[in-house]
């Protein structure tokens, strides 16, 4: 079980305190997280899927607009308050730099919000847990482009490549993708005025409500684990935000069981 050992969140956040950074930190309890997972504790497959649905879409659910101060929480630098980590390029960039301009970070959907069409809708559109800060150029070339590996690489994210029809992001947060892309496919299961989002193995996916290439996330998934950072900000999206976790991050080897 988690609470046997010391998270990679807890180590972030004290080699932090031992430099003098500030990181955000949540304060849920060993006990609280165990007993988190209780409804789908021995299941597996579909039975594993539906029981985490029903855990994790008991959330409270932030306005768009909240949603700029809530990322300047969960991707702040751990080595700089000031600013946010962009999840594409890995660039530390000032807070205050949040909107539409050249230079600016703004509001990147993972899982892209024409894919479902929920746009920015209060739920799918801003849940924390797929939202994060990007540079506003990268946000645009990636587009509503699926994941998949090839292409040409990203101007002003090295390490990140496209084509015409997907976006392959650094190796850094491969599995980040992975994850956010299979939580939202979890919470989002057609019963909330919502599409019952799904991944699946094709690219072009365009406005139908699926995601891919499924086979390429869950291998991206196994070759990046979660990190410290990951887990802080879904330590940090459960305590004071959302009040719901992304159960990828917490067992990984829930995504075999399921997919």
């Amino acid at each position: 079980m988690h609470s046997s050992r010391i998270r990679p969140a807890l180590l972030l956040t004290v080699a932090a305190a031992l430099v003098g950074i500030t990181v955000p930190t949540a304060t849920a309890t060993p006990s609280a997280y165990d007993s988190y997972y209780d409804g789908a504790t021995g299941k597996t497959g579909t039975a594993l899927k539906d029981a985490l649905h029903d855990i994790i879409d008991d959330q409270s659910r932030l306005s768009y607009s909240q949603v700029w101060d809530a990322l300047k929480a969960t991707d702040q630098d751990p080595s700089n308050s000031g600013n946010v980590i962009l999840l594409y390029s890995g660039t530390s960039r000032s807070k205050s730099l949040n909107g539409g301009n050249v230079g600016d970070w703004n509001r990147e959907h993972v899982w892209a919000k024409s894919h479902g069409g929920f746009g920015t809708s209060t739920g799918p559109g801003t849940d924390l847990h797929h939202l994060r800060p990007t540079d506003v150029q990268v946000n645009s070339i990636r587009g509503n482009k699926d994941f998949d590996e090839g292409g040409s690489a990203v101007s002003g994210a090295p390490g990140n490549y496209t084509d015409s029809d997907s976006f392959e992001p650094r190796d850094a947060v491969k599995g980040d993708v992975a994850r956010m892309i299979l939580y939202m496919a979890v919470r989002y299961e057609g019963d909330d005025g919502f599409a019952d989002l799904e991944p699946n193995n094709q690219v072009s996916n365009g406005s139908s409500p699926y995601m891919g290439r499924l086979s390429v996330l869950k291998q991206w998934h196994q070759e990046d684990p979660p990190d410290a950072f990951e887990e802080n900000r879904n330590e940090l999206i459960y305590d004071r935000y959302q009040h719901n976790r992304n159960p990828f991050i917490d067992h990984p080897e829930w995504v075999e069981s399921i997919w």
